[in-house]
Parts: structure tokens; sequence; C-alpha cells
């Protein structure tokens, strides 16, 4: 039987913000323009942020399922297929889902990432693409990563190591800025501690690469942990 899939809006037009909810990503203004952002002044950065997901990933050739959580618009997720692994996104924001329907031709899933609706083992990889600053209890999303993904566990991060810092921050308090109101903000090595906390007892190993350094500079990606991008790979070797 084949399954006709239908295009179709998780919440009317109408509504405007979910459940009362502050995040930026629970706000229509916000998630019916995300992809513009990538598409204007975020292009160039989203190009270096790809290849030094790649070259990490790439390396654990087991990889060949993933899930991207916090996929948002599915702006990475369609990406993955790109240097062959085959991506299934999920999201909390119904916002933000109801753009992916129109964008993405995999499977998608709504849920919270601190309760994956997920078997042990269902997917090769976990990835958080910029949205691992979000959650609650990054403890418990690591430990469900793990759960989920048998291989590793991909992660693209904003990095507290940049002097955009200052300016994210000084918009803030003038009410110009609403992306990173809830947002923490890691380095990696603050991140690596975290993750060592959530995996105590197993196997694994990390290698990380930074970017987001200006175009004038001689290099636009290095192992210093500078740069207002970082991206991790945690390697399970158990």
């Amino acid at each position: 039987m084949e399954i006709e899939k239908v295009n179709q809006q998780l919440v009317p037009e109408k509504t405007q913000t979910w459940q009362g909810r502050s995040e930026w990503f629970f706000n229509r203004k916000y998630t019916d323009t995300y992809e513009e952002y990538y598409e204007g002044p975020y292009k160039r950065a989203e190009v270096w942020q790809k290849k030094i997901l790649e070259q990490l990933i790439s390396k654990d050739t087991r990889v060949k399922t993933l899930l991207e959580f916090g996929c948002g618009t599915t702006r990475f997720t369609r990406w993955w297929k790109d240097i062959g692994i085959e991506a299934t996104g999920g999201d909390i924001s119904p916002f933000m889902l109801s753009q992916a329907l129109h964008r993405f031709d995999g499977d998608l899933v709504m849920a919270d990432s601190h309760h994956l609706p997920f078997k042990d083992n269902t997917f090769d990889a976990l990835a958080f693409i910029t949205t691992f600053e979000y959650y609650k209890d990054p403890v418990k999303v690591i430990r469900e990563a793990a759960r989920v993904g048998r291989h590793g566990i991909i992660m693209g991060m904003m990095n507290r190591n940049t002097p955009k810092l200052i300016r994210r921050r000084t918009q803030q308090l003038f009410g110009k800025n609403e992306f990173y109101v809830t947002a923490t903000f890691y380095t990696p090595k603050t991140l690596i501690k975290t993750i060592d906390k959530a995996l105590e007892g197993r196997d694994y190993s990390i290698e990380w690469t930074t970017t987001g350094l200006p175009k004038w500079f001689p290099v636009q990606k290095w192992n210093v942990p500078i740069g207002d991008f970082f991206a991790l790979y945690v390697k399970f070797n158990d």
C-alpha cells in the first residue's frame, strides 16, 4: 500500500506562540523566517560548519543512519544524505516542524529530547546542531542520546569562546536578540566535562574542531578552542 504524504500544518496559522512559552522556537515570528537567516547573513558560516561536521563524522564509517534532534526546519537534516547518511528529524516545536513538513521528505517526530521515543540502539548516531544549548538537563539528554544512538553523538555548538558573545549579550540587554536568552554557551572543555559526567563507565573517545573565524583569518578551521562554532564527535568504542 502506497502512503501519500499530505502537506499540512501542525498548528493553525493564527496561533503565534505555543502554550504561552517564551522561547523563540515557540514563536511563529521567528520560526517562519528561520530559513531566510541561513540563506542570508549566515550562509558562509553554514558552509564551514558543514565541512567540520562532515570531517568528524565521516571518520566513523559505522554511521549510516542518524537522528538529528532539535532539527528545526531540517536545514541540516536535509544535508546529511549528501554525505551518505540517512537522517530522521526530531523537534519539540510544532512551529519548526510545520516548516519541516514542507521541506524534508524523511521521517519526523515531535518529542522532548529528554525522553526520546525510540528503542535502544535505533540509530547509528545522534546529532544535535545548535540546539543542545537550550536543554535544561544536558546530562539526561546525553544519556538518552547514548541509549538511542549505538555508535556516537555528533554536536554542532555555538562557542562561548568568541568575541561575538559580547555582542549577543549586549543585544539582549537592549531587547534586540531573542535567540539566546535561554541559551547556555559551552566551550569544548566545558562540554566535554558534561559528557564525561553523563557517560561515566562508558568507553568512548572525543574529537572536536572549531570554525567561525573572520574572513581575513589565514585558516577557517583549527583545533584551537576559539571561534564562533565548534563541532564535536563522541565515538563509542564499546
